[in-house]
């Protein structure tokens, strides 16, 4: 009954981030922001569901999925790297920040040569 409960309420929180990060990717207004919105957000959100699927097959069928695991694993590795690169490669486009944007710290670093 309590791995049930635990289940659900991991649930709920998983979906919870993913349409909080949803929200985030319609409401934010460049792609540096919705980038930011997706990787930490939409990674929270799955990997709770992840964990939560984890947990009742565990409990449920007695048996450990070390897919479920590994999922965990790569989306956790993968998906904060992914949103990084795809800030650097939009600023190494051009792509210009929001209007009221207070500080471009790619840029700075650009200035002072470091890369």
């Amino acid at each position: 009954m309590i791995y049930d409960i635990l289940t659900g309420v991991f649930t709920i929180i998983g979906v919870f981030f993913t349409v909080v990060a949803a929200i985030g990717l319609i409401r934010l207004p460049d792609i540096y922001s919705r980038a930011h919105a997706a990787s930490k957000s939409a990674t929270l959100g799955v990997m709770f569901v992840l964990f939560a699927a984890l947990l009742h097959v565990w409990v449920d069928q007695r048996i450990f999925d070390a897919r479920l695991l590994l999922g965990l694993f790569f989306v956790l590795l993968t998906a904060p790297v992914g949103g990084h690169l795809i800030a650097r490669a939009a600023h190494a486009q051009g792509v210009k920040l929001w209007d009221k944007s207070l500080q471009d710290a790619l840029q700075e670093d650009k200035d002072k040569g470091i890369e």
